[in-house]
């Protein structure tokens, strides 16, 4: 139990315009940091286009709706599906070929 909670941190964020305190895996501290600091900015960014336009719910889902594009768009480009497909193919390819050349 011990060593579990060593490898459990408890830390504060600044996000945007608040503070939120959350327990985390210590090895994330780095990831959650930059995760607030990517939200604060991109709210600061539609808050400073939209201010007085737009209400602050408006704004924050704006901001989610970005961030989420952004992880969609790396999802996508990580994608390895295409080239595990066209491995796959090769890999039967040679090996097939070797096995006609063995006979």
């Amino acid at each position: 139990m011990a060593e579990q909670n060593k490898d459990r941190l408890h830390i504060r964020l600044h996000v945007y315009d608040e503070d939120i305190e959350v327990v985390i895996n210590r090895d994330d501290e780095e990831y959650y940091r930059s995760a607030a600091k990517l939200i604060t900015d991109r709210y600061n960014a539609y808050a400073q286009a939209y201010s007085g336009r737009k209400t602050d719910h408006t704004i924050a889902l704006m901001t989610l709706i970005d961030i989420a594009l952004m992880c969609q768009k790396e999802r996508a480009s990580n994608d390895t599906t295409p080239y595990d497909n066209v491995l796959a193919r090769l890999t039967a390819e040679i090996e097939e070929a070797l096995g006609e050349r063995k006979k």
